[in-house]
């Protein structure tokens, strides 16, 4: 119901002349499906290192599909926008659910009010992942990459004091999400996850606390009637946009 797309680094700090490598994973509780670089699959995969931004380059079917030499020394900020991409619900039943788990509102009295089928819909879906690795000192600050929803990181993992927690402002378009739910998957060395559920406060900041050698991703989920153009194109009735965020804090 709720499979989350993100990008995870083979290493989220490297040496200044290291290389940048990192997986794009599809599945669960930081569980999953490894994809291959396929230009057909992304509208955006984009590396970017303080002024520096440019294109990751790859083959097709390259694993992992972010391979390259870092930009500069610091923080560096890899971002992926997925193409559009339905899923099929045979039923209410099966939406209600992951509806439930993102804490996405009434949307059955919004859907019935459409007067939309309760069976057999489609929802058209799109991805907005982001991942944070320290080259050489880290130092540095995530920002705005310019995708539709995101996941700002107002904390740098790898050179902040995070004993108060970490931040993240979650967005749409030009605005801040408010008092809107953010799901953290925190993966201990070990390969065990726990999740916990936040919400944005005014300024759609989220805090949580992080343990030092663990890793996390960060996921919130907008849900939108699709616009004419995207209903016509894919038989959709609802879209989602998912923003996820990734990175780890040093041991």
């Amino acid at each position: 119901m709720a499979h989350e797309f993100w990008i995870e680094p083979k290493a989220y700090q490297i040496p200044a002349d290291g290389k940048l490598e990192a997986d794009l994973v599809n599945g669960e509780e930081f569980a999953g499906v490894t994809l291959s670089y396929l230009p057909r699959s992304f509208v955006n995969f984009v590396l970017f290192a303080g002024e520096d931004v440019v294109r990751v380059r790859g083959r097709p079917g390259d694993i992992p599909a972010l391979n390259q030499n870092p930009l500069s020394n610091g923080l560096h900020v890899a971002a992926y926008q997925t193409r559009n991409a339905t899923v099929d619900y045979t039923n209410w039943e099966k939406f209600q659910r992951f509806v439930d788990h993102k804490d996405l509102g009434n949307v059955r009295q919004q859907h019935e009010a459409r007067d939309l089928p309760l069976n057999d819909f489609l929802e058209v879906y799109s991805r907005y992942s982001k991942t944070l690795i320290g080259v050489g000192d880290g130092s540095g600050a995530d920002r705005r990459v310019g995708l539709e929803t995101e996941i700002v990181a107002l904390s740098n993992p790898y050179t902040d004091d995070l004993s108060d927690g970490f931040q993240v402002q979650v967005h749409y378009r030009n605005d801040p999400r408010t008092n809107e739910q953010v799901e953290v998957f925190q993966k201990a060395p070990n390969g065990s996850v726990e999740i916990a559920l936040y919400r944005t406060d005014d300024e759609g900041i989220a805090t949580f606390p992080v343990i030092p050698g663990y890793a996390y991703m960060v996921d919130a989920v907008v849900l939108r009637e699709p616009s004419a153009e995207i209903a016509d194109q894919t038989g959709a009735v609802w879209e989602t946009l998912w923003a996820n965020l990734t990175f780890a804090v040093p041991d």
